[in-house]
């Protein structure tokens, strides 16, 4: 026998079909909460603490980093591979291991988010773990002046490793929260950003010590390798794979139905594109005004340490503001701050934009995967979903800070990035309020829910 009720809300007429919750002791019921739950999230934890968060780290082999990605060195000298190990390679040539390997993560994003929805979570997790660390030990016997070597190690071995565990390690969280799951979101991010912290100290000492390239790469990859394992061991999943996934095709057509997804992606995308231009060029246009050079690389160094701040603060208060406002005021109050770099010019305004754009910097980065969950209505399709978003973000990332360079040509014209890179943020912002407004509408559509009851 089976019965239909309907809910009225709004006046458009549509229908959508929505699955009952199951009862708390059903066997897919989510537990929000309980060990094998928060070993979960610790177990992501440090699976971005040691994926993207040594990537973050390439700055100490090349030169500065912020936010996991390299910019070029403008003094035409790098660190420790420009000046003692790849002594023959130019600053553009190193940059390349580094931003190949940036790209293979985002990108990489789109194949292994859809085996992770697939059921293949396990060998994701196993398979990466076993590639990262193999790639470090590779690094660490990487010869002197030996680029390929260098490169195949850490841009695209490491990366593809990286990429395995990357979105599977996010998209796991729904298994195991639902009413917690953007706080248990924000902590597995943080991850990425407590190792932007930790790793490149611990690089900076050893590659700077007594002990030799290969050493001291050792070291870090032995002590990545023991938390990998230690991450293998917690991760758990709870749902089964969608018993008739869709094709790839099948699942480009379904997400580009849904608009708020489609806005999100898109703004996220575009917003991208102009979000970097700080982290490239305040340091360099500090100096360019006039601005002690040893205070210009702190001005860096405020942006990562207040971007850590924002990274943690939505666990704090998104339980009241909740995903979708706070990561659209913080993308509006981000395309205010790089416009305003048109006027930068003293040491007042390079600490405010590396303090105020460093705090809403890292509340969008942290925000992008509880976003991605709050639009995805199938849990099942998450890994899909935040894999094709991200994927869109890496090109933007490819695009973005190379036009900035190409506006700002050698005579350094710092208004035509800087206007460039703003209209871009603040075209994503408007993808982003498009992306609320959407949700909200498809939110109050009437919904049908069918019931079966067996007599």
């Amino acid at each position: 026998m089976s019965s239909t009720s309907h809910e009225s809300a709004g006046s458009s007429g549509e229908k959508r079909s929505a699955t009952i919750a199951p009862p708390p002791n059903s066997s897919i019921a989510i537990p929000d909460g309980g060990l094998k739950a928060w070993a979960t999230v610790a177990g992501s934890f440090l699976f971005m603490f040691c994926g993207f968060g040594y990537s973050t780290s390439f700055g100490v082999y090349q030169g500065i980093t912020s936010f996991g990605i390299v910019y070029y060195s403008f003094t035409g000298k790098t660190d420790y591979y420009g000046r003692t190990y790849l002594p023959h390679s130019s600053s553009s040539a190193i940059s390349w291991i580094g931003s190949t390997n940036l790209f293979i993560i985002l990108t990489g994003g789109f194949i292994f988010g859809r085996l992770h929805d697939r059921g293949y979570f396990y060998p994701l997790m196993y398979g990466g773990s076993f590639l990262i660390a193999v790639s470090l030990f590779t690094l660490s016997l990487a010869q002197p002046d030996q680029f390929y070597q260098v490169f195949l190690a850490q841009g695209v071995a490491n990366g593809i490793g990286v990429a395995m565990t990357y979105v599977p390690c996010v998209a796991i969280i729904p298994h195991h929260f639902q009413k917690r799951r953007a706080v248990a979101m924000i902590i597995v991010a943080s991850g990425s950003s407590l190792g932007a912290l930790v790793h490149p100290l611990m690089l900076n000492h050893v590659l700077h010590s007594s002990l030799s390239f290969g050493n001291a790469v050792r070291t870090s990859a032995g002590l990545i390798s023991g938390l990998l394992l230690i991450a293998c061991c917690l991760v758990r999943t709870r749902l089964s794979p969608s018993k008739q996934p869709l094709n790839f095709w099948q699942s480009v057509r379904k997400f580009a139905r849904d608009k708020p997804y489609v806005a999100g992606t898109l703004g996220i995308a575009i917003y991208t594109i102009g979000f970097y231009y700080p982290l490239f060029y305040l340091q360099l246009s500090a100096i360019q005004h006039g601005i002690d050079p040893t205070f210009a690389f702190y001005a860096i160094v405020i942006m990562n340490a207040s971007s850590f701040v924002g990274r943690l603060s939505p666990g704090l208060i998104l339980h009241r503001l909740g995903v979708k406002p706070m990561i659209t005021v913080a993308s509006g109050c981000g395309a205010i701050l790089i416009l305003t770099m048109i006027v930068l010019h003293n040491i007042a305004g390079v600490v405010a934009i590396g303090i105020i754009y460093g705090f809403f910097a890292g509340i969008i980065v942290t925000l992008i995967g509880p976003l991605l969950a709050v639009l995805t209505d199938d849990m099942s399709e998450l890994g899909a979903r935040m894999g094709i978003s991200i994927a869109f973000s890496g090109l933007g990332i490819l695009i973005g800070p190379p036009i900035d360079g190409l506006l700002l040509t050698t005579g350094f014209i710092w208004w035509r990035p800087a206007v460039f890179s703003g209209i871009m943020a603040m075209a994503g912002f408007g993808c982003m309020v498009a992306m609320m407004a959407l949700h909200k509408r498809k939110s109050s559509v009437p919904v049908v829910v069918e019931l079966s009851l067996d007599s």
